[in-house]
């Protein structure tokens, strides 16, 4: 038992030292405000490149709030919009030019229909039943290689198909290490609960760094090659910034959204 502990203890200092080193310190570009109450936690934020119009969404039901906002974060919707499905990932598809999500459990997979204004007013069911890890997992799409991915309780990607929203393999990543030898299963899933937000993965599409993971206890992203597992690049949060461990982030649009449950506003970082 002591050799765990002690393990453990250098894995974290080894956390600390990388993510002081070498990383870069985001700063706040912008706020998306979250006009009235429903639900504690945020789900994701999506961006519409045609719209240009960001969306954020709350996690928990289906009439709790989703917030359109243009690309300055004005909102744009009225306080009453709905998600009209319970939300965890968010994503733009390229190729069916729609906001798609997956849900809370075996809410399935689905796709908004927009107004000409851009605000969501029916839902589309794309694949019904559980296609993901966990109730709360909140997948985040690739669209080079049309691929989902998903954090499991073990802290491992699994990968679906976008497409035929299949599973297809899992990913180890390589948490917290340039340079990686795997601890014995039961303290690796310890180290990765106690320490990161464990429902929400987020892709990034730049090359070598593709997966982000929020390490809560540093106060860092951290991003990871999607090829390799092995982490390439540290972003350090600015003090004060919304750090929670489910739930509560995103990205989207080359911005890191963080979801404050106080104030009830996801904040942009870049």
């Amino acid at each position: 038992m002591k050799k765990i502990y002690f393990i453990l203890a250098i894995l974290l200092q080894s956390l600390s030292l990388l993510a002081q080193s070498g990383s870069v310190t985001l700063k706040q570009v912008i706020k998306l405000e979250i006009p009235r109450e429903g639900g504690a936690n945020g789900a994701s934020v999506a961006w519409h490149p045609i719209q240009k119009k960001y969306y954020a969404a709350m996690a928990g039901n289906v009439s709790f709030c989703m917030g359109v906002y243009d690309i300055k974060g004005t909102r744009l919707s009225p306080k009453e919009q709905e998600t009209m499905f319970d939300v965890r990932g968010f994503w733009y598809n390229p190729a069916t030019k729609s906001l798609q999500m997956n849900g809370y459990d075996d809410f399935g997979w689905a796709e908004y229909k927009l107004n000409s204004n851009g605000l969501p007013i029916s839902v589309d069911v794309l694949q019904e039943g559980k296609n993901q890890p966990t109730e709360q997992s909140a997948g985040a799409f690739n669209p080079k290689e049309n691929l989902i991915y998903f954090l499991n309780e073990s802290g491992e990607v699994e990968i679906y198909d976008a497409k035929t929203r299949n599973y297809q393999e899992k990913l180890e990543l390589k948490i917290g290490y340039e340079e990686y030898e795997r601890i014995d299963d039961d303290d690796f899933e310890t180290l990765f609960n106690d320490n990161y937000n464990t429902t929400s993965i987020i892709y990034t599409g730049m090359k070598g760094a593709e997966l982000g993971l929020l390490n809560i206890q540093q106060n860092v992203i951290e991003l990871y090659n999607a090829s390799t597992g092995y982490l390439t690049r540290t972003l350090k949060l600015p003090e004060g910034a919304p750090s929670i461990e489910w739930l509560n982030f995103s990205y989207a649009n080359g911005i890191y959204f963080l979801f404050n449950k106080e104030t009830r506003i996801w904040h942009g970082y870049r």
